[in-house]
């Protein structure tokens, strides 16, 4: 009886044994991540509809939520109107212009008589059948009436610049007014929440009929069909690794099986940190580490938080 029980304990000292050597044969261990995207929404509103669940496999560019934007299509009705006003504020010149100009034809037409007439009362003079004061009073009215006209002409330029300049004062505010319809219509797409990446939705923050904000999370999701094991190796072993550099990793499957899988080195620090406060032993603890980062096509087996092994060789 004493010979068997040894036996049995033999066995089981040989077999823990084996299992913990076997454990130290790897060269580095560590815990699996996925790049975990939060997506939020990017504008105010009820939520009209989103159309997904926790596990729920999404693809890159679908719509999966709705907005409520009829508060959004209001405001900038509102806007367009207000553009729209401010044609109603500019001021035609068209009328003052037409009419000063016919006093200037008008202006012109007297001029060429009073010229005629000067023309007429000096061949009279030469003639000596004219006084020479007919002649002076033609002169003073000619140079009055042409005063007249360019008077009349200023005040063309000056109600053209008048008008012009209240017309472009108005219309200075539709720039910032078609700047806001933009920003609206922008916010009008955002409405609707387009998925940025394909992949396994991990939490889910929000339901339909609830009221968001802007920035508020609606789920997180990750895309776990190539995940990262996260491991960290010594100073002697980081001159053995390189970027894209192939690897093994193998994934506990049952007591004392392993599942193993090809993976590639991605991601080499190139700064040294302290072991991770999951490693229990002090001395450990007070070690200088390189974190090295590793892809592995993930068949569904693999999921975030487990723990993974490598062979570098």
């Amino acid at each position: 009886m004493r010979t068997g029980c040894a036996m049995l304990i033999t066995l089981f000292v040989v077999t823990v044994t084996g299992c913990r050597s076997h454990r130290h044969a790897f060269d580095a261990e560590g815990v699996f991540e996925a790049d975990e995207v939060i997506v939020s929404s990017e504008v105010a509103g009820k939520i009209l509809s989103l159309s997904l669940d926790e596990g729920s496999q999404l693809g890159k560019d679908s719509v999966v939520a709705i907005i409520d934007s009829i508060p959004l299509a209001l405001q900038r009705s509102q806007v367009e109107a207000t553009i729209q006003s401010l044609g109603r504020k500019t001021l035609d010149v068209t009328p003052q212009v037409t009419m000063l100009r016919e006093q200037i034809a008008a202006q012109h037409i007297q001029l060429s008589n009073l010229l005629k007439e000067k023309a007429r009362t000096e061949r009279l003079i030469k003639a000596d059948a004219a006084a020479t004061k007919q002649l002076d009073d033609y002169n003073v009215q000619i140079e009055v009436l042409r005063k007249q006209i360019d008077v009349t002409e200023q005040q063309i330029r000056v109600q053209q610049t008048a008008v012009g300049t209240q017309n472009s004062t108005v219309m200075s505010e539709s720039k910032p007014l078609r700047q806001a319809v933009a920003q609206i219509d922008d916010q009008l797409k955002r409405t609707r929440v387009v998925n940025p990446v394909s992949g396994i939705v991990l939490t889910k923050y929000a339901m339909a009929g609830e009221v968001t904000t802007a920035g508020r999370a609606l789920y997180k999701i990750a895309d776990l069909s190539v995940i990262t094991l996260r491991v960290y190796v010594t100073g002697t072993q980081l001159a053995a690794l390189k970027i894209d550099q192939g690897v093994r990793v193998f994934v506990d499957d049952g007591a004392d099986t392993y599942k193993e899988y090809p993976g590639t080195i991605t991601v080499i620090s190139d700064k040294a940190e302290f072991t991770p406060k999951t490693i229990q032993t002090k001395e450990e603890r007070a070690n200088l580490v390189y974190a090295v980062k590793i892809h592995v096509k993930n068949d569904g087996f693999i999921k975030i938080g487990m723990y993974g092994e490598v062979l570098f060789k």
